[in-house]
C-alpha cells in the first residue's frame, strides 16, 4: 500500500484521530471538547469547545517564532506599474491597526463586514482584520453590479462596508462609487459606515457622517488585539449564484478551515513554510480565500497578490515574468488563464524569456482542466501540471494529486484521486452506486471534512434541501463523472451538462476534450440543446487560436469529423460554429448553461457574474446559422 492510500484509508477509518493529529500544526486557546461532533447530524461540526483566533495563526505566531522579516505579502500590480511588499511582521501590524479602525466603528464579534474590493493588499488586510476582532467577513468581488451586492447586502446585513474608490483594468478604471451607492440605495439593512481607500487612479467623494477615508482613519487608530472564538464561530459568508436567484452564503468556520487548510498546503500542494506561492485568482472568489490569503499564511508561506490578467499586462508572458521575478514555486490558477496564453503565444516563445528554473509545479483548477491545455502547459513549462477538484461550498480540493505525501502518475482529464477525508462515490438517480467506468452523480459521504461548509448563512433548511435531501447520507456536489478502473475520479461537468443522445448518456466534456486536440482549436464549449427525434444532442462553440486566418467552415466541418472518427456516430455531433470568444464568468467558468438557453430559444438572461453580456449576442448569431437559437 502506497504511503497516499495509507493516509487516504486512515481518515476514513478514524476520522477523529487523523484530524486530531492535523489540529497540532494550528495554535488553539482552549483544546476542543470534541473533534466531530454529531450531535445535530446532518448538521457536522468539528472542535466544538476548541478556541482560536485565525488572524493570530497567520500572522502574530510566524512573528512570534522568526519570520517577522520574512516577506508575507507580495502585491504585483502590472496594470498601476507598482509593487509593494509586506513582511509579516508590518503585514501584522497593518492588520491590526484596521482591525483597530474596525472596533473603534462599531464592529466587533459575530458582527458581519462587507469587503467590495479590487485586487490591492487592503482588501486581504481587511479580511485579516475582521478575522483578529472575530467579526465575519463577506467579500464581494470588485465591480460586481449594485443590484446584486444589494441583494447580499441584505443577506448579510453588515456593520460596516470596506471598498475602493476604482478598480483598475488594463483599458480601463472602473468607478466603484456608482456602483455602490447604487447598492446601497436599493439595499433595505446598509451598513451605517464606509471605509474606502481612494486609489491614485480616480478618487471619489466621500459621503459626510457615513464615509471614512482608509488612511485617515488608519493614522488615528490604535491596534486590535486577537480575540478569542469558538472553533464553530463563522470566519465568513461567501456568496455563490443561487438558482432561485437569491444567493446562498456559503458560511466557513474558524477551527475546520484552519487545520484543513494548514494540512493542504504541506499535504496537497507539497509547499514548505518559508516558500513562496502564488494564486492568480481574486480575492472575491473561494480560490483567493482559501489559497491567496488563508492557506499559505497559516503555513508560514509568503503569497503573491497579483492586479493583472493573463494577457495585456502586457502581453502573453506576464505570467512568467511574476514567476521569474518573485519566484514562486508553485502556481495555482484556472485552466482558462492557460487557455488565453495559449491563444496569444500558441508556440510557447514567452516561456523561454523567463528564468523559471526555480518552478515546481503548476496546479490548476475552477473548471474542468482539458487535457489538451494540460499538455500544452506541461510541455512548454516542463514541470508537472496538477488538476484538482474543488467548490466554493467545500473550500479546498475533494480531489487533487497529493504532491506532498505521494505524486501520483499524471492521468490528463482526471483530477487524481480523492483527498484525505473525502469519501466519493459516484450515484445513479435512484442513490445506487455505480461500477467503475460509468458516469453519475458525484457525492460525498456525510460528515464531510473539516474546512466545508457546515450550512448556508442564515439558511439551514436552503443547505439541507440544496445539498443533502437529493441522495440522503451524502453531500451532492451537482457534479457528474466516474471513477475509471484505477479509481482515478473524472469529472466531466455539472450534472446538467451529461446530455442524453437517444437514451445514450453522453458527456459533453467528453466532446469538448476532442475539439480542443484540434490545431487551430484555442478553446471550445459543447452544450447539449434539445431534439425532437434525440431527445438531446451536442454543439460546439469554438475558439480559434492567435494567427489562425483559416475559413471557418471547413475549420467546423473538421471540427464535427473529428467527433465523428474519435466518439462515433453515437455522439450525434453535427454542428459546430467558430466564435470570437465564450462568454465566461470573471472568475473563469464558461457559461454553458446561458448558452443552452440561448440555443433551445430559451429566456437566457445572463447572470450577474458575467464578463462580457455583449459576446451573448454574437454566440446566438452563431447559433442561428447552424440552425438553432430561433
Amino acid at each position: 500500500m502506497g504511503r497516499y492510500q495509507e493516509i487516504y484509508q486512515r481518515s476514513l477509518s478514524d476520522p477523529e484521530g487523523f484530524w486530531a493529529e492535523a489540529a497540532a500544526a494550528v495554535s488553539w486557546d482552549r483544546r476542543w471538547a470534541r473533534v466531530l461532533d454529531d450531535r445535530d447530524a446532518p448538521f457536522y461540526r468539528w472542535f466544538t469547545g476548541g478556541k482560536l483566533n485565525t488572524c493570530y495563526n497567520c500572522l502574530d505566531r510566524h512573528v512570534e517564532n522568526g519570520r517577522a522579516e520574512q516577506p508575507a505579502l507580495i502585491h504585483d500590480s502590472p496594470v498601476t506599474g507598482s509593487l509593494t511588499t509586506y513582511t509579516f511582521a508590518e503585514l501584522r501590524d497593518a492588520v491590526a491597526r484596521f482591525a483597530g479602525v474596525l472596533r473603534d466603528n462599531g464592529v466587533g464579534h459575530g458582527d458581519r463586514v462587507v469587503i467590495y474590493m479590487p485586487m490591492i493588499p487592503e482588501a486581504a488586510i481587511a479580511m485579516l482584520a475582521c478575522a483578529r476582532i472575530g467579526a465575519v467577513h463577506s467579500v464581494v468581488f470588485g465591480g460586481f453590479a449594485g443590484h446584486e451586492l444589494a441583494k447580499r447586502i441584505d443577506d448579510a446585513r453588515p456593520t460596516a462596508m470596506v471598498t475602493a474608490s476604482c478598480g483598475v483594468e488594463p483599458t480601463r478604471v472602473v468607478s466603484y462609487q456608482p456602483l455602490y451607492e447604487h447598492a446601497l440605495e436599493q439595499a433595505q439593512h446598509p451598513p451605517t459606515t464606509l471605509i474606502v481607500k481612494q486609489r491614485p487612479a480616480e478618487g471619489c467623494e466621500l459621503v459626510p457622517e457615513r464615509d471614512l477615508d482608509w488612511d485617515t482613519a488608519m493614522a488615528k487608530a490604535g491596534p486590535a488585539d486577537c480575540v478569542s472564538v469558538e472553533a464553530t464561530d463563522p470566519l465568513y459568508i461567501l456568496y455563490t449564484s443561487g438558482t432561485t436567484g437569491q444567493p446562498k452564503g456559503i458560511v466557513r468556520d474558524n477551527g475546520g478551515h484552519a487545520v484543513a487548510l494548514t494540512w493542504t498546503m504541506r499535504n496537497i500542494y507539497g509547499v514548505e513554510p518559508g516558500e513562496v506561492w502564488w494564486t492568480a485568482s481574486d480575492v472575491g472568489w473561494v480560490v483567493g480565500h482559501s489559497y491567496i490569503v488563508y492557506a499559505p499564511l497559516l503555513n508560514g508561506n509568503t503569497t503573491i497578490m497579483y492586479e493583472g490578467k493573463p494577457v495585456g499586462t502586457p502581453d502573453a508572458g506576464a505570467f512568467w515574468r511574476v514567476i521569474a521575478q518573485h519566484k514562486p514555486v508553485a502556481l495555482f490558477t484556472a485552466p482558462t488563464a492557460f487557455r488565453a496564453i495559449r491563444q496569444q503565444d500558441p508556440e510557447g516563445a514567452k516561456v523561454g524569456e523567463h528564468d523559471l528554473s526555480h518552478f515546481r509545479t503548476l496546479f490548476l483548477a475552477g473548471e474542468r482542466c482539458d487535457p489538451d491545455t494540460l499538455h500544452w502547459a506541461q510541455n512548454k513549462l516542463g514541470v508537472p501540471v496538477i488538476d484538482n477538484w474543488w467548490q466554493t461550498e467545500t473550500g479546498w480540493a475533494i480531489a487533487a494529486n497529493p504532491m506532498g505525501v505521494e505524486q501520483m502518475p499524471i492521468k490528463p482529464g482526471s483530477p487524481t484521486v480523492p483527498m484525505p477525508g473525502w469519501d466519493v462515490r459516484v450515484l445513479d438517480a435512484e442513490a445506487n452506486e455505480l461500477d467503475r467506468g460509468q458516469i453519475g452523480s458525484i457525492v460525498c459521504k456525510l460528515p464531510l471534512p473539516p474546512g466545508t461548509l457546515p450550512t448556508l448563512w442564515q439558511a439551514p433548511e436552503r443547505y439541507k434541501r440544496s445539498y443533502l435531501d437529493p441522495f440522503p447520507g451524502f453531500y451532492r456536489t451537482g457534479d457528474a463523472g466516474y471513477f475509471d478502473a484505477e479509481g482515478y475520479v473524472f469529472v466531466m461537468g455539472r450534472t446538467d451538462d451529461v446530455i442524453n443522445v437517444s437514451g445514450h448518456r453522453l458527456s459533453t466534456g467528453a466532446v469538448e476534450e476532442v475539439l480542443a486536440e484540434h490545431p487551430d482549436v484555442a478553446e471550445c464549449a459543447v452544450i447539449g440543446v434539445h431534439d425532437d427525434i434525440k431527445g438531446q444532442i451536442p454543439v460546439g462553440l469554438v475558439v480559434l487560436a492567435a494567427g489562425v486566418s483559416r475559413d471557418h467552415a471547413e475549420v467546423a466541418r473538421e471540427c464535427v469529423e473529428r467527433v465523428r472518427d474519435e466518439i462515433g456516430p453515437v455522439a450525434a455531433f453535427k454542428h459546430a460554429a467558430v466564435v470570437s470568444r465564450l462568454p465566461k464568468t470573471r472568475s473563469g467558468k464558461i457559461l454553458r448553461g446561458t448558452m443552452r438557453k440561448l440555443a433551445d430559444g430559451e429566456d437566457a438572461q445572463p447572470p450577474a457574474t458575467i464578463d462580457d453580456p455583449a459576446i451573448l449576442d454574437e454566440i446566438k448569431e452563431s447559433l442561428q446559422e447552424i440552425g438553432y437559437a430561433e
